[in-house]
């Protein structure tokens, strides 16, 4: 008798629904690594013991997924010489810009170029 293919024996496992969900986890494992550029990996264990001394096997299965990380929440602060960070450079100096009355009716000219 030849060895039969493990697949045979997974199917079995939960009455199919160990496959199912192994299939699934997949194919969710695909997407976020797709999507995030990072790897992950999906894990299947398989635990047998002996049922009964009649040679019966007792066969359990269980599937671990363990998907990328989402990229962390960023931004760019500045050190002030307390040690407080803020949004703007406390070096710059801060223009005083004002809008001028009058050009925002005007529509944009056209430059011409040589």
């Amino acid at each position: 008798m030849s060895i039969r293919p493990i697949t045979d024996t997974l199917r079995h496992i939960g009455g199919g629904t160990f496959m199912d969900q192994a299939s699934e986890e997949l194919a969710a494992l695909v997407s976020a690594v797709d999507a995030s550029g990072k790897g992950g990996t999906l894990t299947l264990t398989i635990a047998v013991k002996k049922a009964t001394r009649g040679g019966a096997m007792h066969i359990a299965g269980k599937v671990a997924v363990k998907k990328p990380g989402d990229e962390p929440m960023e931004a760019m602060l500045f050190a002030t010489p307390e040690g407080n960070l803020i949004a703007e450079d406390p070096r710059q100096q801060k223009l005083d810009l004002k809008q001028v009355s009058g050009a925002s009716d005007a529509p944009p000219s056209n430059l011409k170029t040589a």
